[in-house]
């Protein structure tokens, strides 16, 4: 009799989700794993031609659900690009850029300032090797140093952005990053230069399609405008929706605002919503174990990364879900997710709200997204991994805090361990001299010297309890 190979019975016969899929797929395997991942590489490529699409209303244009997000592409050394030394893998944007394109993917974002200035360039290559009608662009005035902050300087970065993407239009222009430095940061990079007037001008003349914000932090940047809608007319807005962020983002950190408020009020002018960080920059495809088996129970044929993904992707009125994706198994399973989309059903949404929100909250993790803005720290520290690690152990409940748990030291040493294989240690939180230069920069308002030297305590405390450990060994012996 000929085995089932589906997506439930190939995961029930390795033994884990998502994750140990990946490892099985490159890594050992008996010979019937080898025969059952064959199979099942077959069965889960994403179908062509079933991409859901949104209309936007005013171009009455179809922008795929699923957007290419640029900030995050894949290096030679088989990572995401962090470092200015990182050298981009141009083959391989090529190859996702041509995969997703045959999937149906048609929205790329980008910006001056991702993978250290280089995104738009790399991005610009891939696209081009298409038909410019087959992909619409997104790109920002990324104006965020004072440096730039001139009508002069915010042109030049506005013009070369179409010079790196080998364009003579963008599709979709923002205003980047709206919120972060309150209504004078606004001023100064926007209204009193002129520069926004410009870029009205700008999309009458053709040259920008349509024209909108992303925005972050001050709620009181937001609201303004948007009551500004009747003189700019906004085509689109981005913002940062989750199933976290609906009801607790202002708990995670209390300047920022909850998702629920930010969409609502775009409903009420019918504008567009373009949805940024639907995963938390991976924080709701790496759930605590326990709430990663829930889901997984609940829906075995679909990842974790999966119900966030639909979860953004289900409300009317939003145009298109960015994700940054790195690596082609990213890529797939969003292709998954959105090839076509099946909505969340009332019941669901409500079990993410409630069941799977509210305990996530009560982790009290570090509310990074590893957006890599704080990069490149002068002091070479690797900030984004730093959090990332420390997130990961507690939503693992990894974490060794209480020595009398007789687990402690085993937990202690992975940690030590995990921490030097994830981030050298010349690049770790002990060498934070609390300069603040990267604290500007972060999106999600993190006071990131104060977390990095909380971190910085909290390994030296176990490095000490280390000695400690060896001492009464010592005494023992």
């Amino acid at each position: 009799m000929k085995q089932d190979i589906s997506r439930r019975n190939f995961l029930k016969l390795l033994g884990g989700g998502a994750a140990t899929t990946a490892a099985v797929l490159t890594g050992c395997k008996s010979k019937s794993q080898t025969k059952a991942t064959e199979e099942y590489k077959k069965q889960v490529e994403p179908p062509t031609g079933k991409m859901t699409y949104r209309q936007n209303p005013k171009k009455q244009e179809k922008v795929s659900l699923l957007g290419y997000g640029m900030m995050r592409l894949p290096t030679i050394d088989g990572n995401a690009a962090r470092e200015s030394k990182a050298e981009i893998d141009q083959e391989m944007v090529n190859r996702q850029v041509d995969y997703a394109i045959d999937h149906g993917v048609n929205y790329f974002d980008t910006s001056p300032v991702y993978c250290q200035g280089m995104s738009e360039h790399c991005t610009g290559i891939a696209l081009s090797r298409h038909r410019r009608e087959e992909y619409f662009v997104a790109t920002k005035l990324s104006n965020f140093s004072p440096d730039t902050w001139s009508r002069e300087a915010s042109i030049q970065m506005y013009k070369n952005s179409m010079r790196e993407l080998q364009v003579d239009y963008i599709d979709y222009y923002l205003m980047h990053g709206i919120g972060m430095g309150g209504m004078e940061a606004l001023n100064n990079r926007y209204i009193n230069n002129g520069i926004l007037d410009y870029l009205v001008e700008e999309r009458k003349a053709g040259r920008i399609r349509n024209l909108g914000f992303s925005y972050h932090g001050d709620i009181a940047v937001f609201d303004y405008l948007l009551s500004q809608h009747d003189k700019y007319h906004w085509d689109f807005v981005q913002i940062e929706l989750n199933y976290l962020d609906w009801d607790h983002a202002d708990e995670i950190n209390p300047r920022n605002t909850d998702a629920r408020y930010l969409y609502g009020e775009l409903q009420k002018l019918d504008i567009p919503a373009v949805i940024m960080e639907p995963l938390l920059g991976g924080r709701l495809a790496n759930l605590p174990q326990y709430l990663a088996t829930e889901l997984k129970q609940r829906n075995p044929e679909c990842s974790v990364a999966s119900w966030a993904f639909r979860y953004a992707g289900t409300p009317d009125g939003v145009l298109t879900v960015l994700s940054g994706m790195t690596f082609m198994e990213h890529l797939k399973d969003n292709l998954m997710s959105y090839c076509p989309l099946k909505p969340l059903t009332e019941q669901e949404m409500e079990y993410l709200h409630k069941d799977v929100a509210e305990r996530i909250v009560g982790l009290e993790n570090i509310p990074c997204n590893d957006c890599k803005y704080c990069m490149p720290c002068p002091y070479g520290i690797d900030i984004p991994a730093i959090f990332v690690h420390y997130n990961k152990c507690k939503n693992e409940g990894t974490l060794p805090r209480l020595k009398m748990d007789e687990e402690y030291w085993k937990l202690r040493r992975n940690y030590l361990i995990g921490l030097d294989r994830a981030v050298p240690r010349l690049r770790q939180a002990d060498h934070c001299i609390g300069c603040g230069q990267c604290e500007p920069h972060c999106p999600q308002n993190i006071r990131i010297p104060r977390e990095l030297h909380k971190i910085s305590d909290f390994v030296e405390a176990l490095k000490q309890n280390n000695f400690m450990e060896k001492d009464n060994q010592k005494k023992q012996g």
